[in-house]
């Protein structure tokens, strides 16, 4: 699934490509998303001036006067900007139209990803519970001490919750928990203060490098260009299984924890 640093890379490329264009038209080729395109969603839009393209968590938010055109990746999703008169490809199921001669097309082989309105997006149920941004100036070991205060799960779960710390997915939790020497399985709450702030210093030097490598490409992410990102190629542990800790030289193990692969030096991380 794409996270923070795929969905932020596409943001950085839509936004010269998109803000301050007039959406002229909108086509819909197919509504079965994960939560239905609403009807509406095309009167909605024509016309409309995107002011600005924000990111919360994992979302993207498309300005558009009253309210905001909402956009979740998913586990497939992309959004790439395209000639408008392009013939569109398999699972590309919208294009937003702009006067530039150019179309914002999502496309998204699996449909979990969605494109909805909402008027007030802070209220808006997806995004009203979602928890701290990792690169707000508030952002740091005191807050994650603050917010792991008698906590039993294990700190890559916790890391993922994201009512906790809004944007991180299995990747980086398990690539910043690596660089922060700290066991995926350690209870949240039992982390000792200074090394919390190393790990809040560690998940933002770790989306700093993954942004500078235009995210992850493991299957189908690839930017608004169309292209794949490179982090993959800097992992230290994820999908590494066996292989020699680029720290140690110990193989890296694997695990699952809720559902999820794990990955983590046996001999680096306690």
């Amino acid at each position: 699934m794409p996270e923070l640093p795929e969905v932020e890379t596409t943001r950085r490329g839509l936004v010269p490509r998109v803000v301050g264009h007039t959406i002229r038209d909108v086509v819909i080729r197919d509504r079965r998303l994960r939560w239905p395109v609403p009807r509406d969603l095309e009167a909605r839009l024509r016309g409309c001036r995107i002011a600005a393209i924000r990111r919360r968590g994992k979302y993207l938010l498309f300005e558009c006067g009253g309210g905001c055109l909402l956009a979740h990746l998913g586990m497939s999703g992309s959004l790439t900007v395209v000639p408008a008169g392009d013939a569109p490809r398999p699972h590309d199921h919208a294009d937003i139209v702009l006067d530039s001669g150019e179309a914002v097309r999502f496309n998204d082989p699996r449909r979990f990803g969605a494109l909805l309105w909402t008027p007030a997006p802070e209220s808006h149920p997806l995004l009203a519970g979602l928890g701290i941004e990792p690169f707000d100036a508030s952002f740091g070991g005191e807050a994650l001490h603050r917010l792991a205060q008698g906590r039993r799960v294990p700190v890559k779960q916790f890391l993922m919750d994201a009512r906790v710390v809004a944007g991180i997915g299995n990747i980086y939790a398990n690539e910043a928990l690596f660089a922060a020497r700290i066991h995926p399985e350690r209870a949240a709450g039992r982390i000792s203060p200074a090394r919390l702030e190393r790990l809040a210093r560690e998940i933002r030097v770790t989306l700093q490098r993954a942004l500078a490598a235009g995210g992850s490409t493991l299957r189908d992410f690839v930017g608004s260009d169309g292209n794949p990102g490179h982090f993959q190629l800097q992992y230290a542990v994820y999908g590494r299984e066996g292989l020699p800790c680029p720290a140690c030289g110990h193989p890296v193990r694997a695990a699952r924890h809720a559902g999820r692969a794990t990955y983590y030096c046996p001999r680096c991380q306690r």
